[in-house]
């Protein structure tokens, strides 16, 4: 394909609410890329990150936005010359050389139109003309019917990227533009139009049917030739016909594997298409991996359980979910991705589940998650609003269905589809049946269109109608005995500790919010001084109620701050503590719970949310309670039957032996009790000991805690016995110590007293800097050392005190 990406110009559509200085503006355009990143490269916009920025920029998704370029043209022999459109967001009129060539309606799918006879030799005039998102939206919703929706946007009417519309993590900023590849592709006689690779296992051997859809413009016989792993094979498709299926089978190839199973072996696949004179006339090549999926829905005694297997392996899915990165999605690098992705696995995370208010991600992030063996769970794109049924939007569904299903349906890391994002529970408890009176609704394409789509393109890999969904209409979608399930009333309206009144057979959503990263929240909010609820930070807040419910969190646990650092100190640090006891708790009923997905690895922009990564790409302390939480090897105390137990969890493939040591201590660090017990957790389980009254009965609550130890083997576990706020902290005391290393300095903490959760915070010494652990609880006499790493020095005395580092009994 010869690329279309040079000499572009934008302009807005005049009207009213287009400000002054832009009406009459053209701009330089890059492409691919959008309306916002142009007119901020121009200068006629501010950063709409910023403060609250965002309100002024509301008018760009209400205008229409026109896109033009020439481009010069040599008329070859070739028969056919088509305008390959892969992205374009989202109503838009395509013309060549004052000729409209075709109209787009849907921002998740690509478009193709034949223009060899509109092609001039020299000079060729292309627009791009975009609607209005808003518009084409609300007509939609005027002419069909309003149906209800989480958020007062008619995001739901039109086949775009919902969160563009704002969310209760997200801006919103209603973008348009030319946001994938645009070229021509010339060519002759036929092209490969879709190359569909079913990858299976057979016993040991590897299997792969390929299904190829051929375009042609004659009707001579074609040959298609693939090859896989030095195997060959090849199939004639007549004149006339546009399919063909072909199998090649790999004699006990080595096995693509999920991250911390085995190797992520991939091998080569090329497809080619031949004229029957034996020239190649189109190429196809991707790197497939041989593995098996199986979903276990099978009925048992605790309901419908949820659990993955990969090559028969039985897999616990220690999961983030995911949503677009930036509201921009070209500024969405591969590196930037493969950043997450780092993040991601050090978090010890195995699953990330792509949201369906949101994209589907690049070629990029499927191959990243192919080479770093991390599963993806793909949404199709429905979120938290009724959907209506009829057209053009069923077309639209189907088309795009189809195109990601063939795109994606090589991915060895692709292992679930999902049919929406909260939708049949929406039905069934957010007030939606009144309102709808008999109006679609969306079931319609979860429980029919998508699993055939899905049955007929996919069959290699489950489909599941919903995000919850228990499995059966009969049941509530989301029960928690069946099938997925999402806890909100935890964070909406109630404390943490009810995560652990469930047991669930898996929880696909679940989270806690808190602030940013100080070096991001100072980068986007100018508030002086800064405080929860300054104007910046309260525009940064979009979640109903949020600062309110981070309130409720802190007064339940923790002392009262008395300035904004203690406020983002605390709040980061109960965001941690709740998604690591909600993990944890999940963890120790592996057996009938297999697998949690927390809400939500990134963010899209500076916010404060649930995310673990924040929106400038800062590791919150949730991102180092996760790496523990999701830890191989995981010991857990947990309340049980009245009492106390040790849970051993064991998510490798050796068995877990060994001694393990459980202590009753004063603060003050003195023993009050202590037992010892082996170990023996075979590969993938997990074993619950009971601990003997001594240990679980304190003499003084508010000054003892359990310590429970298994060598090297596992990061230890704690056990307080009353919460933070009324715990007899003693007059903190410790002693500090930096020396240099290559890329910057080891801090080493000596605590006199118990230090509990100390975390250092250098980025608000350096933006840049970066520390490897944090929320670590020292006893008398231990020490821990942090790396902190800093483009240069940072001041020993600053990173060793008050705000930078801290810990909860600072407080009292």
């Amino acid at each position: 394909m010869t690329p279309l990406h040079e000499g572009w110009t934008l302009r807005a559509v005049p009207g009213p609410q287009v400000p002054a200085g832009i009406a009459d503006r053209t701009v330089p355009a890059t492409v691919p890329g959008c309306v916002h990143t142009d007119l901020l490269a121009a200068g006629l916009i501010p950063d709409p990150y910023l403060d609250d920025n965002e309100l002024a920029l509301a008018w760009i998704g209400r205008t229409d936005w026109v896109y033009q370029t020439t481009f010069v043209h040599e008329p070859g022999d070739d028969e056919r010359v088509d305008l390959v459109c892969a992205g374009l967001d989202t109503v838009a009129t395509v013309t060549l050389n004052g000729v409209e060539v075709g109209r787009t309606a849907n921002m998740h799918r690509g478009y193709r139109f034949d223009v060899r006879s509109l092609l001039r030799d020299g000079d060729n005039d292309l627009v791009v003309a975009f609607d209005s998102a808003y518009r084409y939206a609300e007509a939609q919703r005027d002419r069909l019917g309003d149906r209800p929706n989480a958020y007062p946007e008619p995001f739901n009417f039109i086949r775009k990227m919902a969160c563009n519309f704002g969310w209760d993590w997200g801006p919103t900023l209603v973008t348009a533009g030319i946001w994938q590849d645009i070229g021509l592709h010339a060519w002759s006689t036929a092209r490969l139009a879709t190359v569909r690779p079913l990858v299976t296992l057979d016993g040991r051997d590897g299997r792969v049917e390929l299904h190829v859809e051929v375009e042609r413009v004659a009707a001579v016989p074609l040959t298609v030739r693939a090859t896989v792993a030095g195997v060959h094979a090849e199939v004639v498709v007549p004149a006339g016909e546009r399919t063909a299926v072909l199998t090649v089978t790999v004699r006990e190839p080595a096995l693509w594997w999920p991250r911390g199973y085995g190797e992520q072996t991939r091998h080569p696949l090329e497809v080619t298409l031949y004229a029957p004179d034996g020239d190649a006339l189109d190429t196809w090549s991707r790197r497939i991996g041989f593995r098996s999926v199986r979903l276990d829905t099978t009925e048992d005694e605790h309901g419908t359980p949820f659990a993955l297997s990969v090559n028969d392996v039985p897999v616990f899915v220690r999961g983030v979910n995911w949503i677009p990165d930036d509201v921009f999605p070209t500024r969405i690098t591969r590196d930037r991705l493969a950043q997450r992705f780092d993040q991601a696995a050090g978090a010890n995370i195995n699953l990330l589940r792509v949201w369906g208010g949101g994209r589907y991600e690049s070629d990029d992030f499927y191959d990243l998650a192919d080479e770093r063996g991390l599963l993806v769970q793909q949404d199709f794109l429905f979120a938290c609003a009724a959907y209506p049924e009829e057209e053009p939007l069923r077309t639209e569904v189907e088309a795009e269905a189809r195109e990601q299903v063939t795109r994606l349906a090589g991915h060895p890391s692709l292992v679930l589809w999902t049919g929406n994002n909260e939708n049949i529970w929406g039905w069934h408890d957010w007030d939606w049946q009144e309102p709808l009176a008999g109006r679609t609704w969306g079931r319609g394409y979860y429980l029919d269109v998508l699993p055939r789509i899905v049955g007929a393109l996919d069959p290699t890999r489950p489909y599941w109608p919903g995000s919850p969904w228990s499995g059966s209409e009969a049941i509530h979608p989301n029960d928690p005995a069946h099938g997925t399930t999402h806890i909100w009333d935890v964070w909406n309206t109630d404390d943490y500790t009810r995560y652990r009144e469930y047991v669930p057979r898996f929880v696909a959503e679940f989270g806690y919010q808190a602030p940013p990263a100080y070096a991001t929240v100072r980068r986007s909010i100018s508030d002086d001084p800064l405080a929860h609820d300054s104007p910046g930070m309260a525009h940064h807040q979009k979640a109903a109620d949020g600062d309110v419910k981070l309130q409720r969190g802190l007064d339940a646990h923790l002392p009262p701050p008395a300035d904004f650092d203690d406020w983002h100190y605390l709040t980061q640090l109960n965001q941690a503590r709740a998604i690591q006891l909600g993990v944890e708790h999940f963890r120790s009923h592996r057996g009938v719970c297999a697998g949690t997905i927390v809400w939500q690895l990134n963010d899209c922009w500076p916010v404060t949310s649930w995310s673990a990564v924040d929106g400038d790409g800062r590791r919150k302390p949730l991102w180092y309670a996760l790496r523990d939480a999701y830890a191989d090897r995981l010991l857990t105390v947990q309340p049980r039957d009245g009492g106390l137990a040790l849970v051993a969890v064991n998510e490798t493939a050796q068995a877990w032996t060994g001694p393990a040591t459980i202590t009753r201590l004063a603060l003050t660090g003195e023993p009050r009790a202590k037992t010892s017990v082996d170990l023996d957790v075979p590969a993938y389980s997990s074993v619950v000991l009971a601990l003997p009254t001594e240990l679980a009965g304190p003499d003084e609550v508010r000054a003892e805690l359990l310590v429970a130890e298994a060598g090297d083997t596992a990061e230890r576990a704690l056990w307080f016995f009353a919460e933070d706020r009324d715990v007899d902290w003693p007059a903190a005391a410790w002693d500090a110590t930096v020396e240099p290393v290559d890329g910057g300095q080891r801090v080493r903490v000596t605590a006199r007293t118990v230090l509990r959760d100390l975390t250092l915070f250098p980025d608000r010494l350096d933006p840049a800097a970066q520390v490897d652990r944090a929320l670590v609880t020292l006893l008398p006499g231990e020490s821990a050392v942090f790396t902190v790493r800093a483009p240069g020095p940072l001041d020993p005395a600053a990173l060793t005190s008050r705000p930078v580092l801290r810990y909860v009994n600072d407080l009292t």
